[in-house]
């Protein structure tokens, strides 16, 4: 669902968008911390807020990290 947000922000066409691990934050609603591989050596580190589930609202993208490698680890940013 984050994609487009993250392409338009990045400036980047992602040919593969796929998550590959990620770890939560319960805040008033959810942080998600989510490493996407984007291409076949790529990967980005995403900030993503979900709103609790009565304000209806699918997930945002807070911040984002590239320039990361499948080794690097997930922390808070």
């Amino acid at each position: 669902q984050v994609k487009p947000q993250f392409e338009s922000q990045a400036n980047m066409n992602c040919p593969v968008f796929s998550a590959i691990i990620y770890r939560t934050q319960v805040v008033a609603g959810t942080n998600y911390f989510i490493k996407v591989q984007t291409s076949d050596d790529g990967y980005v580190h995403l900030k993503l807020f979900q709103s609790l589930p009565y304000e209806n609202q699918g997930p945002s993208l807070v911040a984002f990290q590239t320039g990361k490698t499948r080794d690097d680890p997930l922390t808070y940013f």
